[in-house]
C-alpha cells in the first residue's frame, strides 16, 4: 500500500518539478514576472533584514541594489547584500539528490528513489530503536514558513521528540532572558532606537563588522551619542567609541552588577518606574551590594575611575540603550549576564521610550522566525508544549489530533549531540546548517556524526563538511530561490521571493517537506499547508492572542507594501507605522504585567588558562564579507576578495616576543582539544595573555571548549584556553 502511494507521490513530484521549472535555466523567475521587473527581497544573511531590489531582465535576475525606501537600510547595503545573488551559481550545487552507496561514493539517484530511501531508513531507525531515536537539526537561515512546516512534519507527522536549530548556538541565551524577565520573548526595540538615545552601550558586539548597515544608522544619530563599548578586544567598533571597558574576557557578569551597584548606590533609580512596573527590586538591590568598585575592579581588570564614570554616564542619560549579541549570548553565563543588562534598563526606566531598551541584535536572517515558528524549544507561535489548553488551542487551528502533540519540549542541540554518543539518537537529519563545522568541540562533533545509522542533509551544496558525512543528500533551493517570509531583529516580518530558479532538480525546501509528508503518509495532515503564503495564513491564525500576534497581516503583498511589519500587529492595529517599540504603557507579558528581575551567582569559565595552554582564545566575525562557516561567501569572487585567504590568529606583539613568533609567521593554536594552523597578526587590538581567531576558518572549532549556559544551552564559544607554537615555514601541513 505504501509503495501504492510512494508510486503515486513520484508522478506529482514530476509535475512539482515541472511547474516550478517555469523560466528555464539558473537565475531565472517564474514566468508571472513581468520581463523587466524590479522584485524586493529580504536578504538572506544577518538579522537585521535589509531590502534588496532584484533587477530582471528577460526574467533573469541580473543584479542586486539595495531598496531606496526601505525603513531598515534605506538605500544601503553591506557587501554581502551586494554579492548575493553569487552563491546560486556556484559549480558545487546540489543539483541531484545524492545517495551512499556501498563502497562509500555518492551516486546520483531520482526524486522517487531519494523519498523511498528517507523513509525506509528513517522508519528503520524508528522501529529499531524507538521513534525518539531519529532526531533533527534546523536552521534560521530557511523562511518560516518551511520552519513551522518542518517542525510540524517531524514532531506531529513522523513522531520524532527530539529536533533544534542552529539559532541555539547564536540566540537562546537572549530568548531565555527575555522570557524570564517579560513574559515572553519580546525584543522590544526599534532599529530607530540607536538614531535616537544619547547614551548607547554596545556590550559584547563589534556591531561595526557583524551589523554594519546598523552601525551606519548609529553614527547618523543626530543627538552625538555618548558610546560606551564593552569588550575585551579592541575592535573596529571599540576603536571608535567614547569610552572602551575592554574587561577581562568572561567578567561580563561581575561588571554588570558592579554598575547595577553605583546607580542604585548613586541615586540614579527610576523609583516610579520600578515601583509600578516590575517585581524583584529590592532582591536585586541586595545582591548587587557587594559589587563595590573595588571587588568588581579586581575582578574585571579595569580602572575604578572607568566603573564610576560609566555608570554616571548611564545613569544621567535621557535616553541610554544597551545592545548586545554573541559577546553575552556565548557565554557559561550568558543568560544571567543578558539578565543583567536588562535590569540596568528596568531600574533605570531607560524602556518602553524612544531611544531606549535592553536591546539584542539577533544573528541569523530568521532566528527570530525560528524562535517562534521552528516547533522546537516553543509550540508553534510562541505557545508552550506543556500546557495542555495551549497544545489544545494549537491542534484545533491545524485540524489535527491534540494527542499528536508533545507534551514537552526538544532536547537542546547539545543535548542531541550527547544522545548519540549515548546511542539513543540514531538517526540525524540537518537542514541548512554545517553542523560538522560550526558545532563547538569540532573533532568530538565528527566522531558523533560517524557513528550514526542515518545521516541525511538537505542542503544546497553538496560540499559541506556534514553534507560530505551524510548517508543521503537532498538537494535544496536557496534564497532567492524561493517564497516566504523572515523576521528580522526588530521583529519585522518581510517577504523573501523566488528571483532565481534552483538548479538541476533541487526543491525549495518546503516542498521537500511536502514530498517527505506524502511519502511517510501524513500528506493529508498538511492539506492546508499548500504554499508557502496558505502557509503564512495557518501561522498568522496560531499568532491570534498571542504577545507575537500578527493577524492584522492580510497577505504578503501586504507586507511588500508596508516596507514589513513589526509584531504585534493585530487585526484591529491601525495602519502600521515604519517603527513601532513595546512595552510603552509599561505593561509586560508576565501574569501580573510587570517586568521581573532576575538574578544569580556570577562564576569562573569552564576551562581557565594555564600551565601548558596559558592564552584565552577569543573567537567572533572576521569582516563584514564573511558569513558564518563561508559556505555561501566563500562561492563569491567578491566577497573572498575582501577576506582572508588564510586563516589567522591574532597575538598581541609583547606575546609574540616572548613566544619567538614573527609577524606572518605560520603557528599552532592548541588546546587540549585540538589544533589549527594560522598565520600570526600581530596586533595590540587584542590584550597580553589573549588571542583572537575568526569563527569562519574551518577548524577554529576544533579549539573551542564545550561549555554551555546551564539555563539556555548555549555553547560558549569564545572563551577556551590555548597554546601558540611556532611552526617553522618548510613545515608541511599536518592537518
Amino acid at each position: 500500500m505504501r509503495r501504492a502511494r510512494l508510486r503515486h507521490r513520484e508522478g506529482a513530484l514530476t509535475a512539482e518539478l515541472a511547474r516550478v521549472r517555469v523560466g528555464g535555466g539558473i537565475g531565472q523567475v517564474p514566468a508571472r514576472l513581468a520581463p523587466e521587473a524590479v522584485v524586493p527581497l529580504t536578504c538572506g544573511f544577518c538579522s537585521t533584514g535589509c531590502s534588496l531590489d532584484a533587477h530582471m531582465r528577460d526574467s533573469v535576475a541580473v543584479n542586486l541594489t539595495p531598496t531606496p525606501s526601505y525603513p531598515v537600510n534605506r538605500g544601503h547595503a553591506c557587501p554581502k547584500g551586494w554579492a548575493a545573488l553569487e552563491p546560486l551559481g556556484a559549480r558545487d550545487r546540489a543539483t541531484r539528490p545524492l545517495l551512499r552507496n556501498a563502497r562509500g561514493r555518492f551516486e546520483p539517484i531520482d526524486w522517487g528513489t531519494a523519498l523511498r530511501v528517507f523513509v525506509d531508513r528513517v522508519r528503520a531507525v524508528q522501529e529499531t530503536h524507538g521513534p525518539e531515536a531519529m532526531a533533527f537539526l534546523s536552521t534560521g537561515q530557511i523562511v518560516t514558513e518551511e520552519m513551522a512546516l518542518l517542525g510540524a512534519l517531524a514532531k506531529f507527522g513522523m513522531g520524532m521528540m527530539h529536533g533544534d536549530g542552529n539559532t541555539r548556538q547564536c540566540m537562546a541565551t537572549s530568548v531565555v532572558a527575555y522570557r524570564e524577565t517579560f513574559g515572553f520573548d519580546a525584543p522590544p526595540y526599534t532599529y530607530a532606537d540607536l538614531e535616537e538615545s544619547d547614551v548607547v552601550v554596545l556590550w559584547g558586539s563589534n556591531l561595526a563588522i557583524a551589523h554594519p548597515i546598523l552601525w551606519g544608522r548609529l553614527r547618523s544619530n543626530r543627538h552625538r551619542p555618548c558610546l560606551v563599548v564593552v569588550d575585551p578586544r579592541r575592535t573596529e567598533t571599540a576603536a571608535a567609541a567614547t569610552h572602551h571597558l575592554a574587561l577581562r574576557p568572561k567578567s561580563d557578569l561581575v561588571l554588570a552588577y558592579g554598575l547595577a551597584h553605583l546607580l542604585i548606590r548613586n541615586g540614579h533609580v527610576d523609583r516610579a518606574f520600578v515601583a509600578r512596573h516590575t517585581d524583584g527590586f529590592e532582591a536585586f538591590a541586595a545582591h548587587v551590594e557587594r559589587f563595590t568598585p573595588e571587588h568588581v575592579a579586581a575582578a574585571t581588570g579595569l580602572a575604578r575611575a572607568d566603573l564610576e564614570r560609566t555608570a554616571e554616564v548611564i545613569g544621567r542619560g535621557e535616553r541610554v540603550s544597551l545592545w548586545w549579541t554573541m559577546g553575552v549570548n556565548q557565554s557559561h553565563e550568558g543568560v544571567r549576564t543578558a539578565q543583567a543588562l536588562i535590569a540596568l534598563c528596568l531600574l533605570t526606566g531607560n524602556i518602553g521610550r524612544p531611544g531606549t531598551g535592553p536591546n539584542s541584535v539577533t544573528g541569523q536572517c530568521n532566528a527570530m522566525g525560528s524562535r517562534l515558528f521552528a516547533n522546537t524549544t516553543c509550540l508553534l507561535g510562541g505557545h508552550d508544549f506543556g500546557d495542555p489548553a495551549h497544545r489544545e488551542r494549537v491542534a484545533r487551528i491545524l485540524g489535527i489530533d491534540a494527542g499528536l502533540i508533545p507534551h514537552e519540549p526538544s532536547w537542546p542541540y547539545d543535548r542531541i549531540m550527547e544522545g548519540i554518543a549515548r546511542g539513543e539518537i540514531r538517526g540525524l537529519w540537518v537542514i541548512a546548517t554545517n553542523t560538522a563545522h560550526s558545532w563547538i568541540n569540532q573533532t568530538d562533533c565528527h566522531d558523533l556524526l560517524d557513528r550514526l545509522e542515518f545521516l541525511v542533509v538537505q542542503d544546497m551544496y553538496a560540499t559541506t563538511e556534514t553534507a560530505r558525512r551524510a548517508h543521503l543528500v537532498l538537494p535544496a533551493a536557496g534564497w532567492g530561490e524561493k517564497d516566504g517570509t523572515f523576521v528580522n531583529s526588530e521583529r519585522r516580518i518581510a517577504t523573501v521571493r523566488k528571483v532565481a530558479r534552483a538548479p538541476g532538480d533541487a526543491l525549495a525546501d518546503f516542498w521537500i517537506f511536502k514530498a517527505i509528508a506524502d511519502a511517510w503518509g501524513c500528506g493529508p495532515m498538511f492539506e492546508r499547508w499548500s504554499s508557502p503564503e496558505a502557509t503564512f495564513a495557518i501561522l498568522r491564525e496560531l499568532s491570534r492572542g498571542r504577545p507575537c500576534d500578527f493577524t492584522g497581516i492580510r497577505d504578503y503583498a501586504a507586507l511588500d507594501d508596508a516596507g514589513g511589519i513589526q509584531w504585534p500587529y493585530p487585526e484591529d492595529a491601525p495602519d502600521p507605522r515604519p517603527e513601532r517599540r513595546l512595552f510603552g504603557d509599561g505593561r509586560f507579558h508576565t501574569p501580573d504585567g510587570r517586568a521581573r528581575f532576575v538574578f544569580g551567582e556570577p562564576g569562573p569559565p569552564l576551562e581557565t588558562p594555564g600551565g601548558r595552554y596559558p592564552f584565552v582564545l577569543l573567537t567572533g566575525r572576521g569582516n563584514a564579507a564573511e558569513w558564518h562557516t563561508g559556505t555561501r561567501t566563500r562561492k563569491s569572487g567578491q566577497l573572498r576578495g575582501l577576506s582572508a585567504d588564510t586563516p589567522y590568529v591574532e597575538v598581541n606583539p609583547r606575546d609574540a616576543r616572548a613566544s619567538g613568533i614573527a609577524p606572518n609567521a605560520w603557528v599552532r593554536v592548541v588546546s587540549a582539544r585540538g589544533s589549527m594552523r594560522a598565520r600570526a597578526v600581530l596586533t595590540n587590538s587584542v590584550a597580553p595573555g589573549q588571542v583572537f581567531v575568526p569563527m569562519h576558518h574551518a577548524h577554529t572549532n576544533r579549539l573551542t571548549f564545550p561549555g554551555f549556559d546551564p539555563h539556555s544551552r548555549q555553547p560558549s564559544y569564545k572563551y577556551a584556553a590555548v597554546a601558540l607554537h611556532p611552526e617553522a615555514a618548510h613545515e608541511k601541513d599536518r592537518r
